[in-house]
């Protein structure tokens, strides 16, 4: 889906390699296969969203097709599958309720994996500290669902600074933000009082500015806005993607140039360099995750030893439409994964990405798809 910048910061904050996330909605078997299609049942598919099976909200490269073919006439699921994006903003429970709706199949959300899921990993350690979420949709009510007992947007914090942002008098929209604020109920704590421990960009931020001043503000001050110079609170973004394909017929500038904006701002301003942990594709560990909750859809079985498992993956397929992040991300996770690259986003290139060249090309995720079910005997 996303033009990456970087595949990973590692920094002070990544002392330890990020560990898998399990959807407890997964925990039974999404593979509803009939008796005689069990044993085929050894390969899954994760799909990119933005470029690959929609454009803005228009579907493309006939995935509505595509998709009706992984399930049988009875609407139970075929073959396992699930979509990871670096994408993100709303819950996933929202996410799977509108591709739903656009795809016309039924999607749960335990099949949608998005660029901020991984936060709930850090729920342990932030659930009762103050923490501030920016980024398009509703970044905090993101991160609530999530567990977390103190969130705010970076909106809704922001009011509580009077003149934090220099310029928003002249900003239009800001009329409307303010009256939305004001509807809601104050913390029961003071926030121009209690230190931030941690920022999280959840998704695309939308005014730049106000978020790099405040986000600066935040992070030099150890958590406090106005206070002297100290330690930078942890600060993680949910992808570092500098491209991506949306609607417009060029790629957007994305959470990754938001990232390098900030840093060269705050590496100018402040005597330490930005510190920072970055999650998203393509980071192995994002599909190592992939796979973990892939195979919660697999049916179980007992050895001949009466030992209980689970069926094990000959082939996962990723369909993406960026060498850079979907290609090199399945490239780095290694086997089982297999890439296919589509032309309907960022890359639109008559031969292979010389780069990063993905195990097929074509142009459509239907043909992926068409390609997979007869490589699969899957009819």
């Amino acid at each position: 889906m996303r033009f990456q910048t970087t595949a990973y910061r590692i920094s002070r904050f990544r002392n330890k390699a990020p560990f898998l996330f399990q959807s407890s909605q997964a925990s039974h078997s999404l593979c509803q296969l009939q008796p005689e299609l069990k044993k085929r049942c050894s390969f899954g598919i994760a799909f990119d969203i933005d470029g690959v099976v929609l454009r803005g909200r228009v579907p493309i490269g006939g995935s509505p097709q595509a998709l009706r073919r992984l399930y049988g006439h009875s609407g139970a699921l075929k073959v396992p599958f699930l979509f990871l994006t670096n994408g993100g903003g709303i819950p996933e429970s929202r996410r799977a309720s509108e591709l739903s709706e656009l795809l016309g199949v039924n999607i749960l959300p335990s099949q949608v994996l998005q660029g901020h899921s991984p936060f709930k990993n850090l729920l342990k350690r932030f659930e009762n500290e103050l923490i501030i979420a920016t980024g398009k949709g509703e970044p905090a009510l993101v991160m609530s669902e999530y567990g977390f007992k103190k969130v705010l947007s970076l909106d809704e914090y922001a009011s509580y600074f009077e003149n934090i942002d220099p310029v928003s008098q002249y900003k239009r929209w800001t009329t409307g933000q303010v009256s939305n604020r004001n509807s809601h109920s104050p913390p029961g704590y003071n926030i121009s009082s209690e230190r931030v421990k941690g920022a999280f960009v959840v998704s695309d931020p939308v005014d730049w500015g106000r978020d790099i001043q405040v986000l600066c503000d935040i992070l030099r001050s150890r958590g406090l806005p106005g206070q002297a110079n100290g330690q930078q609170p942890p600060l993680y973004f949910a992808a570092d993607d500098l491209e991506y394909q949306a609607a417009f017929p060029s790629e957007r500038l994305g959470m990754g140039a938001f990232r390098i904006a900030l840093e060269s701002v705050f590496n100018r301003i402040h005597h330490s360099p930005l510190e920072y942990v970055s999650y998203g594709k393509p980071n192995p560990f994002v599909f190592r995750n992939a796979e973990a909750i892939l195979s919660q859809f697999l049916p179980s079985y007992v050895d001949d030893n009466g030992d209980a498992g689970s069926h094990s993956f000959r082939t996962l397929y990723m369909i993406g439409d960026n060498p850079m992040v979907d290609v090199e991300g399945a490239k780095q996770a290694g086997h089982p994964w297999f890439s296919i690259l589509t032309r309907t986003g960022v890359f639109k290139g008559v031969d292979n990405h010389a780069e990063f060249p993905a195990n097929l090309v074509v142009d459509t995720v239907e043909e992926a798809v068409e390609y997979i079910l007869t490589r699969e005997l899957i009819s």
